[in-house]
Order: C-alpha cells, then structure tokens, then sequence
C-alpha cells in the first residue's frame, strides 16, 4: 500500500495505516488542506479504519493543522475507525496540552507503541 505523496509517506503496518509527515513544518494554509485532503480520502477508504498519524519529522504546526486533525478524528470516529497520533516534539506536544486536544487524541511516545495500541 505504499504510495508517494506530497505530504505524506503512507504504509500499512500490522493492519494500521501509518501516515508518516514528510514536511517539517506544516503552516502553509495550501499545505495544511492538501494533507487534510489525503488524511479524509484515507479516513472515508474503509470503515473502522486504524489510523496512526506519525509526527516524527514535524516542527512546526500552525493552528490551522490542529483544526484540520480535529476533522480528521471525526471523520474516523463517525466511521468507527481510530485514530492515534505518534513522536510528537515536546513543543507541540505543549500546544496540544495548552489547547487540551491531548484530552482528544490519543498521544503515544512511539510510532510502535501507537501500532501495539490499535491491533
């Protein structure tokens, strides 16, 4: 299942689709509704979907992003699926506390700890 794009590498790992952010900074308002985009025809691509968003080489990410995961995780909530967020910095794992989406997402340390959650 692996596919090139421009946002995001995506794999299937263990039956978990692993969309892996290949920008460093997610700010630009094209970007951020380009990978909204492609996160949405994953979510709508089966339902009960196991979805792991892996924020390994992410920086920097404007508020707009957050809006757009908070989307995405109704998206795959409304179709049953589940969603888990991996290797968020420590930056912006303080903005998710300060807006409280760590109460939202399911946040893992690892991408492996996050893929032995959703099996």
């Amino acid at each position: 299942m692996d596919q090139p794009s421009s946002h995001l590498r995506i794999k299937q790992v263990d039956g978990v689709v692993v969309a892996e952010f290949v920008d460093r900074k997610i700010l630009d308002e094209l970007a951020i509704q380009e990978i909204g985009d492609e996160l949405e025809r994953l979510a709508e691509s089966e339902a009960g979907i196991r979805l792991l968003l892996n924020f390994r080489s992410v920086e920097h990410l404007s508020s707009a992003a957050l809006g757009m995961l908070i989307n995405i995780n109704k998206k795959v909530n409304a179709r049953n699926g589940r969603l888990k967020l991996a290797e968020i910095n420590r930056q912006i794992l303080e903005v998710f506390k300060i807006t409280q989406l760590n109460r939202v997402f399911q946040i893992h340390d690892t991408a492996d700890q996050a893929i032995e959650d959703l099996r």
